[in-house]
């Protein structure tokens, strides 16, 4: 009795220390909370319609998807093969680790697991394969943390997404891609208990290594789904007669198209959305981008198209929706393999004339109208400050000798007045109003800054004509648009605050006066500089071309997408063939042509603070039916010409238009203020 006695009281005082050991370890697992459950997989990037466009590239395939976006046949067939108790027990199958243990002892080897599948995910998701009493514990702790603190659902969702299937291919959408080319959520029942076959051995059990036994194994899973109720014997039967068609590769390539953009995303996702290097290829990041892949193609096409074979030019070229600054394509160079230096976004080129309606929108904003008028003649310019002689020259040294307007200088891309005009704003002012524009580069206050001289890179000029378009709101270059990780959390929106920055009045004049480089009415000493490519033309645009010796730029836009186009060569060698002159206008207009085929044709919608009247083109006064060419322009309200043309008539003025009497005659403003 004595014994009975000291028996009991050390057995419940080793219960009671048992007892007490598992409380604390199961709070110690409360204490430390949920683990977290991401693992390595490839991240992915996507067009603005939901297509993949490229993927991280590191050897292998990892996708994670939601438990309800993996076929419920997958989730049945694990479960049934796996751990057919598992919503029924809470980590440890303890009948099953039994029956195994006994299964050992009679057959004197190790002949049938007893892992759960949360054990299985717990040494997926932490721990090594050693067979080590320390992993072994580690991995119960674990396995006791998943338990506690996710559900049922979560936990085998993190399995499926975690378990390897053969060839490169972890979890179960990478699977399901790889042998069938589908989603895991499309998968059938003949396919799902393949699937669910493979993970006990894939380099046994994949039907590309040995079909007969992948389809003796998918039988087996077959049964025991039959067997559990998942499915009827009449499911099993059409399960086990369907006809498999195995596709043996993943459908995502690593940059597929768009290499450039591919680039200029990654290296956004690094300075702007703040993502290190790992995160970056190994996160299982989705990334949504703002690339239209068919205007990408149209792009592509285009310039292999253009550009001879037998040419050496290499150019930028970037579209974007003016509305929000989204990048729907870009090419950063002819050929990716052979060098993958952006042209589009990292070279710095000087813009030429595609400078100047930035500084005609100062001039505009400073008084200036399209029927200002200046002399367009060789004009040397001195300076008092030491600097030396500056004598600009137009195209082909062609001048009108006489007046022109502000309208027709920008229409004929006329030098002289360009840098008369920057001259007179200040040299200082076209600089502070390209910023205004969104020009990041640095740019020198000199007279000749009017013309280009300065290098600028193509994309933030084309988010400059943008804000042309879009009735002066701030937009700038932008690829990605959202971007979430693994489990679908958002980690980054693109939230940008389109504010008015440019006067609405003022910049809609200056639209309608781009439009100019494709009306012939504007034609005076020289043709308008869009002559060559307007009979390509089926709606209306407005753009400005630009040159210089080595530089060929074009940059337009209708209202619902602006585009520009750089084309030289790299080391800055001067262009010389008149058909590498012509590239980058035939390039343009090809490209909006194709891209806005579909598109209805919009206009330029005017403010309610302009005024349209027609003028006489070549003097800028109000056109009489006696001008042999009028053309209607735009004016901010009260700073329309009130005087008519009197030069195509032989009566005198006041005879024609009694209700307005001839004005003064007055010393031109200009010849009050500049000496020459």
């Amino acid at each position: 009795m004595k014994y009975l006695r000291a028996f009991i009281i050390i057995g419940g005082f080793f219960t009671a220390v048992g007892l007490i050991l598992v409380a604390g370890v199961l709070m110690f697992a409360k204490i430390q909370g949920p683990p977290p459950l991401s693992v390595p997989q490839s991240s992915l990037y996507y067009a603005n319609d939901g297509s993949v466009i490229g993927e991280s590239n590191n050897g292998q395939k990892r996708y994670w998807v939601r438990y309800e976006n993996i076929s419920p046949y997958l989730r049945d067939a694990t479960i049934a093969i796996e751990d057919k108790n598992f919503y029924e027990h809470h980590g440890f199958d303890f009948k099953r680790i039994a029956g195994a243990a006994l299964a050992d002892v009679k057959a004197m080897s190790k002949v049938e697991g007893a892992s759960t599948i949360s054990q299985q995910y717990a040494r997926n998701l932490y721990l090594t394969r050693d067979k080590t009493w320390n992993r072994k514990l580690t991995e119960a702790f674990y396995t006791l943390r998943l338990e506690m603190n996710y559900s049922k659902n979560k936990i085998l969702e993190g399995y499926l997404n975690t378990i390897y299937y053969g060839h490169g291919a972890y979890g179960v959408e990478a699977a399901s891609r790889y042998y069938f080319n589908k989603d895991a959520k499309d998968l059938t029942l003949g396919e799902s208990a393949m699937l669910a076959g493979i993970p006990k051995g894939p380099s046994i059990y994949s039907p590309f290594i040995s079909f007969d036994k992948a389809k003796k194994r998918q039988a087996i899973i077959l049964q025991t789904m039959n067997k559990l109720g998942y499915i009827t014997k009449s499911q099993l039967h059409a399960a086990a007669q369907e006809h498999l068609q195995f596709y043996g590769k993943f459908p995502a390539q690593h940059a597929a198209i768009a290499p450039y953009f591919n680039d200029v995303v990654k290296h956004e996702l690094k300075t702007k959305v703040g993502l290190d290097e790992r995160t970056i290829e190994l996160g299982g990041l989705r990334v949504y981008t703002t690339l239209d892949k068919k205007q990408q193609q149209i792009a592509e096409e285009v310039m292999k198209e253009t550009i001879s074979d037998q040419s050496d030019i290499q150019l930028g070229f970037v579209a974007m929706d003016p509305t929000n600054g989204y990048v729907t394509a870009l090419i950063g160079g002819r050929d990716y393999e052979k060098s993958p230096y952006n042209r589009a976004v990292q070279a710095v080129r000087q813009p030429g004339s595609t400078m100047k309606p930035l500084l005609y929108y100062a001039a505009l904003q400073k008084g200036f109208t399209p029927s200002t008028t200046m002399r367009s003649e060789v004009t040397t310019f001195r300076f008092d400050d030491g600097r030396p002689d500056y004598t600009p020259h137009n195209f082909n040294n062609n001048y009108a000798n006489d007046e022109i307007t502000l309208a027709q200088a920008l229409a004929l891309s006329d030098n002289v007045f360009a840098v008369k005009t920057n001259i007179f704003l200040g040299e200082g002012t076209l600089v502070d109003t390209a910023k205004q524009f969104g020009i990041t580069t640095k740019l020198a206050k000199v007279p000749s800054l009017a013309l280009g001289t300065s290098g600028v890179r193509v994309d933030e000029m084309v988010g400059a004509y943008s804000m042309i378009s879009n009735g002066g709101k701030k937009v700038e270059p932008t690829f990605i648009t959202r971007v979430e990780d693994y489990k679908g959390n958002v980690i980054y929106s693109d939230e940008q605050a389109h504010d008015q920055v440019l006067e609405k009045d003022t910049d809609f004049v200056l639209s309608q006066m781009m439009t100019g480089m494709f009306d012939p009415k504007l034609n005076d000493y020289a043709s308008v500089t869009g002559t060559s490519i307007i009979s390509q033309m089926s709606r209306p645009y407005a753009g400005k071309s630009g040159t210089t010796d080595s530089d060929s730029w074009m940059i337009g836009f209708a209202p619902q997408l602006t585009a520009g186009v750089w084309t030289g060569y790299d080391k800055g060698n001067p262009i010389t063939l008149t058909a590498d002159k012509l590239y980058a206008k035939n390039i343009w207009i090809r490209f909006m042509e194709r891209a806005l085929k579909d598109e209805p044709i919009q206009a330029f919608k005017p403010p309610k603070g302009v005024v349209a009247v027609q003028v006489d083109p070549d003097n800028g006064k109000l056109a009489t039916k006696d001008c042999p060419v009028s053309r209607l322009t735009y004016f901010k309200e009260g700073t329309e010409p009130t005087e008519y043309c009197d030069v195509h008539t032989g009566k005198p003025i006041e005879e024609k238009h009694q209700h307005k009497p001839a004005p003064k005659k007055k010393k031109p403003w200009y010849k009050r203020i500049f000496p020459w």
